[in-house]
Protein backbone atom coordinates (compact mmCIF):
# COMPACT_ATOMS: atom_id res chain seq x y z
CA UNK A 1 0.00 0.00 0.00
CA UNK A 2 1.54 3.50 -0.76
CA UNK A 3 2.06 6.01 1.49
CA UNK A 4 -0.83 8.45 -0.49
CA UNK A 5 -2.90 5.33 -0.09
CA UNK A 6 -2.91 5.29 3.30
CA UNK A 7 -3.14 8.66 3.50
CA UNK A 8 -6.03 9.81 1.51
CA UNK A 9 -8.77 6.85 2.80
CA UNK A 10 -12.19 7.13 1.56
CA UNK A 11 -13.40 7.92 4.89
CA UNK A 12 -10.72 11.60 4.56
CA UNK A 13 -12.19 11.67 0.93
CA UNK A 14 -15.64 11.67 1.92
CA UNK A 15 -15.19 14.13 4.77
CA UNK A 16 -13.29 16.54 2.19
CA UNK A 17 -16.24 16.29 -0.11
CA UNK A 18 -18.52 17.22 2.67
CA UNK A 19 -17.31 20.70 3.42
CA UNK A 20 -19.11 21.91 0.30
CA UNK A 21 -22.51 21.31 2.35
CA UNK A 22 -21.18 24.59 4.17
CA UNK A 23 -20.07 27.07 2.59
CA UNK A 24 -18.34 30.38 3.70
CA UNK A 25 -21.65 33.33 4.45
CA UNK A 26 -20.75 36.62 4.45
CA UNK A 27 -23.20 37.66 6.37
CA UNK A 28 -21.66 36.68 9.23
CA UNK A 29 -20.10 38.46 11.29
CA UNK A 30 -16.76 37.24 12.53
CA UNK A 31 -14.53 36.12 9.78
CA UNK A 32 -11.12 34.23 10.12
CA UNK A 33 -8.28 32.80 8.13
CA UNK A 34 -5.33 30.58 8.63
CA UNK A 35 -2.53 29.20 6.08
CA UNK A 36 -0.29 25.91 6.83
CA UNK A 37 3.16 26.94 6.72
CA UNK A 38 4.02 23.38 5.46
CA UNK A 39 1.91 23.29 2.68
CA UNK A 40 0.15 25.87 1.99
CA UNK A 41 -3.30 24.92 2.31
CA UNK A 42 -5.49 27.97 3.57
CA UNK A 43 -8.96 28.20 4.98
CA UNK A 44 -11.70 30.80 5.16
CA UNK A 45 -14.14 30.27 8.17
CA UNK A 46 -17.25 32.80 8.66
CA UNK A 47 -18.72 32.74 12.26
CA UNK A 48 -21.72 33.96 14.33
CA UNK A 49 -22.12 33.75 17.56
CA UNK A 50 -24.85 33.41 19.95
CA UNK A 51 -25.71 35.51 23.13
CA UNK A 52 -23.53 32.93 25.40
CA UNK A 53 -20.46 34.14 22.93
CA UNK A 54 -20.41 30.79 21.46
CA UNK A 55 -20.57 29.69 18.00
CA UNK A 56 -23.88 29.30 16.23
CA UNK A 57 -23.48 29.15 13.03
CA UNK A 58 -20.54 28.35 10.83
CA UNK A 59 -19.14 28.19 6.88
CA UNK A 60 -16.11 27.61 5.56
CA UNK A 61 -14.08 27.97 2.38
CA UNK A 62 -10.70 25.90 1.39
CA UNK A 63 -7.94 26.00 -0.87
CA UNK A 64 -6.57 23.27 0.58
CA UNK A 65 -5.26 19.52 0.31
CA UNK A 66 -8.22 16.39 1.20
CA UNK A 67 -6.63 16.28 4.89
CA UNK A 68 -7.18 19.88 5.23
CA UNK A 69 -10.48 20.02 3.49
CA UNK A 70 -11.83 16.90 6.08
CA UNK A 71 -10.35 18.68 9.33
CA UNK A 72 -12.81 21.90 8.08
CA UNK A 73 -15.54 19.31 7.96
CA UNK A 74 -14.79 17.54 11.39
CA UNK A 75 -14.47 21.45 13.04
CA UNK A 76 -17.63 22.59 11.27
CA UNK A 77 -19.32 19.15 12.52
CA UNK A 78 -18.02 19.73 16.56
CA UNK A 79 -17.59 23.97 16.69
CA UNK A 80 -20.97 24.54 17.22
CA UNK A 81 -21.80 25.44 20.71
CA UNK A 82 -18.06 26.25 21.64
CA UNK A 83 -16.66 28.94 22.98
CA UNK A 84 -13.44 30.81 21.99
CA UNK A 85 -11.55 29.28 25.46
CA UNK A 86 -12.93 25.91 24.33
CA UNK A 87 -11.69 25.76 20.63
CA UNK A 88 -8.30 27.20 22.11
CA UNK A 89 -7.96 23.74 24.88
CA UNK A 90 -8.82 21.85 21.80
CA UNK A 91 -6.22 22.87 19.46
CA UNK A 92 -3.57 22.61 21.98
CA UNK A 93 -4.76 18.99 22.79
CA UNK A 94 -5.08 18.25 19.03
CA UNK A 95 -1.42 19.50 18.58
CA UNK A 96 -0.58 17.39 21.29
CA UNK A 97 -2.22 14.50 19.45
CA UNK A 98 -0.87 14.98 15.83
CA UNK A 99 2.98 15.13 18.12
CA UNK A 100 2.68 11.91 19.88
CA UNK A 101 2.88 13.74 23.34
CA UNK A 102 -0.82 13.40 24.29
CA UNK A 103 -4.47 10.88 23.76
CA UNK A 104 -6.83 11.54 20.94
CA UNK A 105 -8.31 14.81 21.56
CA UNK A 106 -12.16 14.68 22.63
CA UNK A 107 -13.88 15.85 19.09
CA UNK A 108 -16.38 14.26 17.05
CA UNK A 109 -14.73 11.80 14.10
CA UNK A 110 -11.19 13.01 15.03
CA UNK A 111 -10.47 9.29 15.40
CA UNK A 112 -11.19 9.81 11.08
CA UNK A 113 -7.80 11.56 10.78
CA UNK A 114 -5.63 9.02 12.43
CA UNK A 115 -3.69 8.17 9.08
CA UNK A 116 -2.59 11.99 8.99
CA UNK A 117 -0.67 11.60 12.14
CA UNK A 118 2.25 9.91 10.49
CA UNK A 119 2.30 12.49 7.93
CA UNK A 120 3.92 16.08 9.73
CA UNK A 121 3.55 17.87 6.64
CA UNK A 122 -0.17 17.75 6.68
CA UNK A 123 -0.21 18.72 10.60
CA UNK A 124 -0.58 22.16 9.47
CA UNK A 125 -3.17 21.16 7.39
CA UNK A 126 -5.21 19.43 10.19
CA UNK A 127 -5.04 22.47 12.51
CA UNK A 128 -6.21 24.98 9.86
CA UNK A 129 -10.01 25.37 11.29
CA UNK A 130 -8.86 25.67 14.75
CA UNK A 131 -6.82 28.53 13.62
CA UNK A 132 -8.83 29.94 11.55
CA UNK A 133 -11.56 30.18 14.22
CA UNK A 134 -9.50 31.52 16.75
CA UNK A 135 -8.06 34.63 14.36
CA UNK A 136 -12.00 34.68 13.59
CA UNK A 137 -12.99 34.79 17.52
CA UNK A 138 -9.44 36.79 18.35
CA UNK A 139 -9.68 39.99 20.46
CA UNK A 140 -9.80 43.20 17.08
CA UNK A 141 -10.14 40.23 14.95
CA UNK A 142 -11.65 39.96 11.88
CA UNK A 143 -15.20 41.03 12.34
CA UNK A 144 -17.74 42.98 9.61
Amino acid sequence: MSAVTRLYTPDILALAVRLAEQPLDPGHPHHGRARSASCGSTLELSLALDDQQRIAALGARAQACAIGQASAALFLDGATGQSSAQLDRSRAALRAWLTDEGPRPDWPGIDLLEPARAFPARHGAILLPWDAALDALSPGGNRR
